[in-house]
């Protein structure tokens, strides 16, 4: 992977953090059985991984010279 593709995944494992935060912040489960958005660590973590994976997605690999 090239240096514009692991920027473009760390912007999305920062926008995922911030939004698996927020996501626990406002919705987040209330009785505590949720595995999980019941802690905030857990569900910021996941965010960052969604974020990442998703925005891996935009990156393009280099093309093969012969």
């Amino acid at each position: 992977m090239n240096k514009k593709g692991i920027i473009i995944t760390g912007i999305g494992v920062v926008i995922g953090l911030i939004l698996g935060y927020a996501y626990y912040h406002y919705i987040g489960c209330l009785s505590g059985t949720c595995a999980i958005t019941s802690k905030p660590l857990n569900s910021t973590l996941y965010g960052g991984l969604m974020g990442g994976l998703l925005f891996n997605l935009f990156v393009t690999s280099p093309k093969k010279k012969e």
